[in-house]
């Protein structure tokens, strides 16, 4: 299973960005994905996560009403839009896959395959 994040860069603080994670190699439709960051000196952390059908999404409290996660199940892509940018979001923001339950969720031991990240860098 491939993950390929891309979307990352320089943004302005209050600007918007929208981050892509392609999957091939499992039936996207039957995967939870969700979206973690780490900041430079810090541990990686849950931002956001999304079901099979994108029905159901569940968000970090620290990023609710900024950030939406959505995915196109054709284009086997989960993308996560971020708006009102600030300093404090500049991270490397990683997606991940689990196979195996089919609910959003922040447990980050429970996903099984990552991509390899994208920078995103907020300027003050």
């Amino acid at each position: 299973v491939q993950l390929q994040v891309s979307g990352g860069g320089l943004v302005q603080t209050g600007g918007s960005l929208r981050l892509s994670c392609v999957v091939w190699g499992r039936t996207f439709s039957r995967l939870v994905m969700g979206w973690f960051r780490q900041a430079p000196g810090k541990e990686r952390e849950f931002v956001a996560a999304i079901s099979w059908s994108g029905g159901h999404t569940y968000y970090a409290d620290s990023v609710k009403g900024r950030f939406t996660v959505s995915r196109d199940n054709a284009k086997n892509t989960v993308y996560l839009q971020i708006h009102s940018l600030k300093p404090e979001d500049t991270a490397v923001y990683y997606c991940a896959a689990d196979a195996t339950r089919s609910l959003p969720h922040g447990k980050e031991y429970e996903y099984d395959y990552w991509g390899l990240g994208t920078l995103v860098t907020v300027s003050s």
